[in-house]
């Protein structure tokens, strides 16, 4: 059965010639297919030869689909521009790892076209609704697909911050910072500092302290229905950043407040598709028991 995805949105990773080659590919694939096709303006400047390219606000506006070519880093871009449009995603990996682009280069045409024809699985994904106040007034409001952090900033310090849930004081703690984690973002920056895999479905953020100065201080999993609270006790050079993008200088006494975000990200996954063999293809967990099969042949 065929889909309503009819206009396709191309988006890449930027000055990428190896990315350049399966844009145009898929261009053709996709007019092949009867599909009418915008390239996302950046992405159109990259790729040159005089194309024309669309915003973003165009692509949320006219697209079915967003086709996104690279890494995660360019599928993060991607979603975070397109969320208030709603436009689902679909991501093919020309990156590294690849946690939100989970269609292969070599089975792309294969993948892309199952997903036309009907043959894919809708996933929402969560996000944070970011906001830090100073003394009443909001300096910043973002949203956040991965996870929000506040840290130390250039002086190297520990910073001092105390965490709420819900009202509730949870810890106060001294630490390079603290990541709080979506379960799309549990792959990422947080994995990276020994938090937990939460996988998409569950209803939690994690909160996932950076080199705190006590042995006793471990990640925690919380409910996404609560509202978190980080203020900082002490900090002479503290900054918080969301999904890598959104930077913001932070002073003693300032808050920032977390909690689930009334939209979401869209994406499509085609078929076969299974969370937990992507994640066993990433993270390498069978490597060991093939060596082992392997040693006792």
């Amino acid at each position: 059965m065929a889909t309503n995805f009819r206009r396709i949105a191309l988006i890449g990773k930027l000055h990428s010639p190896e990315i350049t080659v399966s844009l145009r590919s898929l261009c053709d694939f996709l007019e092949s297919r009867g599909c009418s096709v915008l390239v996302e303006l950046a992405t159109a400047q990259s790729l040159g030869g005089g194309l024309a390219g669309v915003p973003y606000e165009a692509i949320g506006r006219d697209a079915d689909l967003a086709v996104v070519i690279g890494g995660d880093g360019t599928m993060l871009s991607a979603a975070r521009n397109l969320v208030p449009f709603r436009v689902p995603l679909v991501g093919i990996n020309q990156g590294r790892l690849g946690f939100m682009t989970d269609i292969a280069l070599e089975g792309m045409r294969e993948s892309l076209g199952a997903v036309l024809d009907g043959r894919y699985a809708l996933e929402e994904r969560s996000l944070l609704d970011a906001e830090i106040r100073r003394d009443g007034e909001v300096l910043l409001h973002t949203l956040a697909l991965n996870e929000a952090v506040v840290g130390k900033g250039s002086q190297g310090r520990l910073i001092e911050f105390e965490v709420h849930l819900d009202g509730e004081h949870v810890y106060t703690l001294r630490a390079d910072g603290l990541i709080v984690a979506t379960p799309t973002g549990s792959t990422a920056y947080s994995l990276s500092a020994q938090g937990p895999i939460l996988q998409p479905s569950v209803a939690a953020f994690a909160l996932v302290p950076l080199n705190p100065h006590t042995l006793s201080a471990r990640p925690v999993s919380v409910s996404d229905r609560s509202v978190i609270e980080i203020r900082l006790v002490r900090a002479l050079d503290a900054r918080a950043h969301f999904d890598g993008y959104a930077l913001a200088d932070m002073s003693q006494g300032d808050r920032l407040l977390l909690r689930r975000s009334a939209d979401t990200v869209r994406f499509i996954h085609p078929p076969g598709y299974s969370y937990f063999t992507m994640l066993r293809e990433k993270l390498h967990w069978n490597a060991s028991t093939h060596r082992a099969e392997a040693d006792l042949e």
